[in-house]
């Protein structure tokens, strides 16, 4: 088993909550991009092969982490906006068509679809504020026999309401939509499973819970419907022979490496593929388990605070690696400025302060910011 201490090294210089952003480097990743960078420097692309290995180590472990039939099915992207962007810009729309999602998602989530009103495609949007009961009933609502997918995050970004996927996606099955997760703010903290959810496609960029460099994320296709997305990029590295410079066509990969055009970001891949074989060593049960275990605590211990309004679900199974809170009385930019000055790493979001931890954080570290927050008190006007 790991040893969170010797492996995140950040917990000796801050309170590191907020992994829904950018979460830190374990020092597993932080070495292995070292020994990369100083393989490059002594001998240049000589070890090209093995870095070729490295990058398929990586895709079985993605293959893992979706629960994918095969990592075939896992294409290697920039981010999750290319990932939604290859699913916005490869699908072949009619005018009428409709996309269903949700208002509050991050701005990646809704600008790709939004802009598809130039080709004559409504984005239909839930309202969350506004939404009354299930917000899986009102977005299955909002679908007719013109919508073509619906998109949603597995996680909403700012209050961390996990959505019940596998509803969503039997939904979308039998009514012929197709079905896309924005999965971001799950994968590396609670367990994913592409099949049993039902997605026809799911994308992620490895810099939050995945504890990765920005700019290497993954992006999953379902294959019965892999021929329905046109490419809209092409190079080299997506054709079925591109080892062979000569050739006059191009024939692309049947499966999900067609998306991947030129050559691939070979530091993210030995940085990734550190990451996520620490995230598989402890085994992403076991990851949610701890993560979980941490949650209840700090939401616990926010409860037994005066003055604070907990604007997450709380509800077992709408929790996930993030929770979001205000004081009742008092500037919340002043309680998050209060945190800052005292080593706490978090973000406002949706209208209050959001804590997100990972599993390796720290029991001891938790309590000490409870303790500050506990201690804000606001200034009197």
């Amino acid at each position: 088993m790991i040893d969170p201490g010797r492996q995140f090294p950040v917990h000796n210089n801050l309170f590191h909550l907020n992994h829904a952003a950018v979460g830190p480097w374990p020092q597993v990743t932080a070495d292995a991009v070292k020994a990369f960078a100083e393989e490059n420097a002594q001998q240049g692309s000589l070890r090209y092969l093995q870095w070729m290995e490295t990058e398929q180590a990586l895709r079985d472990k993605a293959q893992r982490l979706f629960n994918a039939p095969s990592p075939d099915d896992v294409a290697l992207v920039k981010n999750t906006s290319e990932g939604l962007s290859l699913v916005a810009y490869g699908l072949d729309w009619q005018a009428g068509d409709n996309v269903v999602g949700i208002r509050q998602e991050f701005p990646s989530n809704r600008f790709v679809w939004s802009s598809l009103a130039s080709k004559g495609v409504e984005f239909r949007q839930l309202d969350l504020t506004a939404c009354e009961g299930e917000p899986e009933d009102a977005l299955l609502a909002l679908c007719d026999g013109r919508t073509r997918l619906l998109s949603i995050s597995a996680v909403q970004y700012a209050d961390g309401l996990r959505m019940d996927l596998a509803k969503v996606g039997s939904f979308c099955r039998e009514h012929g939509i197709l079905f896309c997760v924005d999965a971001i703010q799950q994968l590396g903290a609670i367990p994913f499973d592409v099949q049993a959810i039902k997605a026809d496609f799911a994308t992620a960029d490895g810099h939050k819970w995945m504890l990765a460099p920005e700019g290497l994320g993954l992006f999953y296709v379902r294959r019965a419907i892999l021929e329905q997305l046109s490419l809209t990029q092409y190079g080299w590295h997506m054709a079925a022979g591109m080892t062979d410079y000569t050739v006059e066509a191009c024939v692309p990969y049947p499966h999900a490496r067609r998306f991947e055009c030129g050559s691939p970001n070979m530091l993210g891949v030995h940085a990734l593929n550190a990451s996520l074989g620490l995230l598989l060593e402890v085994g992403m049960d076991e990851v949610w388990r701890q993560l979980s275990t941490k949650m209840t605590g700090l939401v616990e211990g926010l409860q037994a605070l005066a003055g604070l309004e907990i604007l997450s679900d709380l509800r077992p199974q709408r929790r996930s690696g993030i929770v979001t809170f205000r004081p009742v009385r008092g500037d919340v930019d002043a309680l998050f400025r209060h945190l800052q000055g005292n080593g706490v790493f978090c973000a406002p979001r949706g209208g209050g302060i959001r804590l997100s931890p990972h599993f390796h954080t720290p029991q001891e570290q938790l309590d000490t910011v409870l303790q500050l927050i506990g201690e804000y008190r606001p200034v009197k006007p």
